[in-house]
């Protein structure tokens, strides 16, 4: 039997895909030169073991810079991950190190920002540093090979990468604490978590989505109302009640954060005693999702 040839990525949609990862690593970088370094605030994982070891270095080498030290701590992960995980993955990421790297040691004669308070430093820096490593894993890349090593390690050991990578950042920040004291790792622990939260905004987009389930008597009635008054469709599934052994119609959409209200009212209106689940969702594609035009 033939092995199946997978459809290559087109040529447009790669360049779309490293343009937008060079301007992700393009504000992770303006935010690790010209707002953490500058008060010595790290970030967690790889970027911030480079921080402390471009810190503890100083000077004394020109050819082991941040950049450089991105680019090698992170290789052997890249290498294991270009085995286990993808290729496409593997290349992106290192696309995406490779423009933090350059553009790092561009700003480097850049003089930074004059900020009188650390604590701005950590939520702009956090900030910045979110939007720019979240652009860059939506397009399909990484800037940390720990996640990596995470998600190769966790197939053997009985943790999930999540708290693998949060095991590895209590070393980390606890070292940026003996190194830099116990304020600028706590700042360090602030600019990350904020990095954290803005990460998850970028990849999930601003349009968050949620997955609802709707088991009413009255389906047909509450289908024909969500379509007509939120301009969603529904997909009606089989249902069983677990206790009367009822056949039951489950109605199953995806609406908009912004929708959920508006759609418990109409519900209501129609099925006082409607059984609704309302649960978030990671991403949701397909030409028939749009924004709402009600």
């Amino acid at each position: 039997m033939a092995k199946k040839q997978h459809k290559k990525e087109s040529i447009p949609h790669l360049l779309y895909r490293l343009l937008l990862i060079t301007v992700g690593a393009a504000l992770a970088a303006i935010s690790i030169e010209l707002f953490l370094v500058p008060n010595q605030i790290i970030d967690g994982g790889i970027i911030g073991v480079s921080i402390i070891l471009n810190y503890l270095i100083g000077e004394t080498s020109r050819l082991i810079s941040f950049g450089t030290l991105v680019v090698v701590l992170n290789l052997p992960f890249m290498y294991f991950g270009y085995k286990q995980i993808g290729k496409t993955f593997v290349l992106s990421s290192i696309y995406g190190i490779i423009a933090l790297a350059v553009i790092e040691s561009f700003l480097h004669h850049v003089e930074p920002f004059d900020l009188s308070q650390p604590i701005l430093a950590a939520v702009f820096g956090g900030l910045i540093l979110g939007i720019g490593v979240g652009l860059v894993i939506r397009h399909g890349g990484s800037m940390d090979g720990t996640e990596i090593l995470g998600i190769l390690l966790t197939k053997r050991l009985p943790f999930s990468v999540g708290e693998f990578v949060m095991f590895m950042n209590i070393f980390i920040f606890g070292w940026a604490a003996f190194v830099f004291g116990l304020e600028q790792a706590l700042f360090s622990i602030m600019a990350y978590y904020i990095a954290f939260k803005t990460i998850d905004t970028v990849i999930q987009g601003l349009d968050e989505t949620k997955a609802v389930i709707i088991v009413s008597d009255r389906y047909e009635e509450v289908s024909d109302a969500i379509l007509d008054r939120l301009g969603r469709g529904t997909t009606k599934l089989k249902g069983k009640g677990g206790y009367t052994d009822e056949e039951k119609e489950v109605i199953y959409a995806v609406i908009t954060r912004l929708e959920v209200t508006k759609l418990k009212s109409v519900v209501h209106d129609i099925d006082p005693r409607a059984f609704i689940t309302i649960m978030n969702t990671q991403e949701t594609k397909g030409a028939k999702f749009k924004s709402p035009i009600h």
